[in-house]
């Protein structure tokens, strides 16, 4: 059963989504830019996280095999029974649509590193702040983003 897609009162398919591997990848968006965060104040190279992140974010968004905390969370964790899968009956594109809009915040975080280090630090805690949000109450900006612009029809599934 599908939910009803606002803009074209049409029904949009959903399939199970496991939402263990989100919960994966959320905390490896956070530990990755706490690290980047933290370390750099002894260790200025790990800022090099930072671009890292974005670029496995982005591919992640555009060819899921390449999503490396999902691939973790796929082929480590759940066969090793260390997390439990949890599908929920849900639609991924709101999700993949907040990983690029995060991939995308850390790439512009990436630009400002050098030039504007206060910029590009505040914008990647940004996402790891949003990721956390996500990961300890279940509330997805970039998803919310993605339903409004799919409302309006900026957007398809």
């Amino acid at each position: 059963m599908g939910e009803l897609d606002p803009s074209s009162h049409r029904e949009v398919s959903s399939q199970l989504v496991d939402h263990s591997a989100l919960k994966v990848n959320q905390t490896g968006i956070v530990a990755t830019v706490l690290v980047a965060f933290i370390g750099s104040a002894f260790f200025q190279p790990l800022l090099v996280l930072i671009p890292l992140l974005a670029i496995v974010l982005l591919l992640g968004t555009f060819v899921p095999q390449l999503a490396l905390f999902k691939q973790l969370y796929f082929q480590v964790l759940k066969p090793r029974g260390i997390v439990k899968p949890r599908p929920v009956q849900d639609r991924p594109q709101p999700h993949n649509f907040a990983q690029g809009l995060g991939g995308v915040f850390l790439a512009v975080a990436s630009i400002f590193l050098i030039p504007l280090p206060v910029v590009g630090l505040a914008l990647a805690l940004l996402v790891a702040v949003l990721a956390f949000v996500n990961l300890a109450f279940g509330y997805c900006l970039g998803c919310q983003i993605f339903f409004q612009l799919e409302r309006r029809g900026l957007i398809r599934a």
